[in-house]
């Protein structure tokens, strides 16, 4: 019955001292398991006859409870035992419907906790033929209450990850950064995209360092937009095939090629993996001009194909990076929260990275899924796309 998010608390005591590191952990309740019947049944038939003979042991008590051996309860007594009986049962059957009553305002109260974690929707706007407004609706009336959309912090020197992906066939992808507006929306103007039916994916951090991934869908017309920039990526490629199908290279846009390490065997849902990926220049060396992308080695997007599901991953997880920052010795106040001030990217790397990238993740259930790798080399974001079947 435990809500709400976790943290990993790390606790260290040597010749220099002692020191605490704790690291916000992005987990949540997505539901409440139901009892399995024969349980249930067990429980009910030790629940009534337990009360059955809290009730049979207080009338035997004062029937025959000082009785010598041999000798038969006077009809007063019977009569007394009778009346103790039919109060027992009253006291008992309170006491059964206070319980029910407190287990169900625990259950109840533990499912809002679930329903304020469910993802929030993305709900846009498009203006002037290529501007595209997002505002967060909490599937849950109080989520509004605890997640401010005024006071999301910096991740990867962003404040918000757009991903709109193509549906149903995945073969486009945009990675865009949306800035804040008034009112706590965001606001993106498109580039030039086709038109189609698009899955949005949102990322944003909340000032305590939890991420939340907004989710919705749009439909657009043939846009005419400007180019992308800065940290702006897209990736454009073959649909996914078909069930089952699997990829092991990535052909990237300058010629070279990434190719995934996987190990032997069938992915299986539900089992810690860690994915590896190498970059090969267009004469098939290793790259030796890998830099880092928003201060990661790489960035990977897993998404499904029924895309229930999607996760944002980076080498080092999936916890943000505004989370490791406010887990910095000093570097965040009482109350846990981000600090005026205080860094939001990691350092970049003064030699180029090494031409291999690895992400930790697990797949939640079986399916097909399609996974996008994005790198940067000299310069310019590349993305390799890779195909999954998951037993």
């Amino acid at each position: 019955m435990e809500s709400g998010a976790l943290k990993v608390r790390v606790s260290v005591d040597g010749a220099k001292g002692k020191g605490e590191l704790s690291v916000p952990v992005p987990s949540a309740a997505q539901k409440t398991l139901k009892m399995e019947r024969p349980l249930g049944g067990l429980l009910a038939f030790l629940m009534a006859f337990l009360a059955v003979g809290m009730v049979f042991i207080a009338g035997a008590a004062v029937r025959e409870g000082n009785l010598r051996p041999g000798e038969m309860p006077a009809p007063e007594r019977a009569r007394r035992a009778r009346v103790v009986m039919a109060v027992t049962a009253v006291v008992v059957a309170g006491i059964l419907y206070l319980g029910r009553s407190w287990w169900s305002a625990e259950a109840n109260n533990y499912q809002r906790v679930v329903n304020i974690f469910k993802p929030p929707a993305a709900e846009t706007k498009l203006e002037n033929g290529n501007r595209l407004e997002i505002r967060a609706r909490g599937q849950d009336a109080e989520w509004s209450n605890y997640v401010k959309m005024e006071e999301v912090i910096p991740d990867h020197g962003h404040l918000m990850h757009l991903f709109l992906i193509s549906a149903p066939g995945l073969n486009r992808m945009w990675h865009l950064h949306p800035e804040r507006i008034a009112g706590g929306a965001f606001a993106e103007d498109l580039p030039s995209m086709p038109a189609g039916h698009y899955q949005i994916f949102a990322d944003v951090v909340d000032k305590d360092g939890f991420p939340w991934t907004l989710v919705g869908n749009v439909e657009f017309a043939q846009i005419d937009g400007k180019a992308l920039a800065g940290d702006d990526s897209t990736w454009s490629g073959t649909a996914f095939a078909a069930q089952g199908t699997e990829t092991g290279a990535a052909r990237l846009a300058d010629g070279g090629r990434m190719i995934w390490k996987r190990v032997a065997g069938p992915l299986k849902a539900n089992a810690p993996m860690n994915f590896k990926f190498s970059v090969e220049d267009k004469d098939g060396k290793p790259a030796s001009d890998m830099q880092p992308y928003m201060g990661m080695a790489g960035h990977a997007e897993f998404v499904s194909t029924d895309l229930s599901v999607f996760a944002h991953v980076h080498p080092a997880g999936s916890v943000s990076m505004a989370a490791l920052e406010l887990a910095r010795a000093g570097a965040a106040g009482a109350s846990g929260e981000l600090q005026a001030g205080m860094p939001t990217a990691m350092p970049m790397a003064s030699t180029p990275l090494s031409p291999e990238v690895s992400f930790p993740y697990g797949f939640p259930h079986p399916g097909d899924y399609r996974i996008f790798v994005q790198i940067k080399r000299a310069g310019r974001v590349q993305t390799g796309v890779f195909d999954a079947h998951v037993q």
